[in-house]
Parts: C-alpha cells; sequence; structure tokens
C-alpha cells in the first residue's frame, strides 16, 4: 500500500512542473536581457533592464540608475512558480497561486511599459517594434508556460477525481 501512494504522489506532479520551472527561468532571463533599447538625443545607445537603466560607452554597459522596485518584482516573480511546484498536494490552491501569478505579470509587463515609454519621452522618442528588447517577450513567454501548467495541474485533477470514483 505504501508503494502504490509514492508512486501516486510521483505520478501527480508531472508536466506543470517544467512549465512552472521554465516560467521561472523566463523571467529571471529578464535579468539578462533589455526589455527596451533606443538611442538618446546625442545617439549614446542606451538599454532599460529591470535592474535599471544603461549606457554603452566604449563596448562596455555602464548602469547610470538602478531600478531597485523592479528587481525586487522581478526576483519575488521569478520565486513564486518555483513556490507554487511544491504546493503539488493542494492542487486547488496550486492552480489560483498559478493564475494570480499569471495576471501579476501581465501588471508586472504594464509597468515595464510604462517604464519605456517614460524613458522613450525624456529622449522624444515613441515606442516601435525596433526599440522593443527580448524582456517584452519573456514575459509573454513566461506567461504561456503559466497557462500551460494550469492545464497540466487541471488534467491532474481530473485524473485524481476519476481514480477516486473508482475506489
Amino acid at each position: 500500500m505504501f508503494a502504490s501512494q509514492v508512486i501516486q504522489l510521483c505520478m501527480i506532479q508531472r508536466i506543470q512542473t517544467i512549465w512552472l520551472f521554465l516560467a521561472s527561468v523566463a523571467i529571471f532571463a529578464l535579468f539578462l536581457f533589455p526589455y527596451l533599447q533606443y538611442a538618446d538625443l546625442g545617439g549614446i545607445g542606451k538599454a532599460l533592464k529591470v535592474t535599471g537603466r544603461y549606457s554603452g560607452l566604449d563596448g562596455r554597459e555602464v548602469l547610470e540608475e538602478f531600478f531597485l522596485l523592479q528587481t525586487i518584482a522581478t526576483t519575488l516573480l521569478g520565486v513564486f512558480p518555483i513556490y507554487i511546484i511544491f504546493l503539488f498536494r493542494n492542487r486547488k490552491r496550486q492552480s489560483l497561486l498559478t493564475l494570480l501569478n499569471a495576471v501579476l505579470l501581465l501588471l508586472f509587463g504594464a509597468w515595464l511599459y510604462a517604464s519605456a515609454i517614460a524613458a522613450l519621452a525624456e529622449s522624444n522618442q515613441k515606442l516601435s517594434a525596433s526599440n522593443i528588447g527580448l524582456g517584452f517577450v519573456l514575459i509573454s513567454i513566461s506567461i504561456i508556460f503559466l497557462f500551460m501548467a494550469l492545464g497540466g495541474i487541471r488534467k491532474d485533477e481530473k485524473l485524481i477525481q476519476s481514480a477516486d470514483r473508482l475506489r
């Protein structure tokens, strides 16, 4: 009896672990890739990452301004899917928190969008496809991963319910 319970616990948490982990990796990748790239009025290349505003001088990135709140928010949003993985015994809470994480990522994306618009307004530019960095794409990818994990969680819930009916 004990061995079957161990196997059942291992079977319950399947593909959604991978999707939640990939969502977390995509969020943490925001530390590496800018969400906005542009040239200021003097022609100096600039980039916005969640850690701050960078300018390119002599082939090096120089931090001009540190974004503490965006750094903290990115860290929390990246750790959240890892936390959700360990809630596999409570699938209802796991699915609710996965949905909450997706909504928080949408709000975070809106915050990054507002930051991008404000940075471009300082140099009299408008947001265009040529300015958008990989960071905005990573947010979308992580939301997709979260919804794929949500689908896996719901499939597991249905599987457990059907197994309970057979007993």
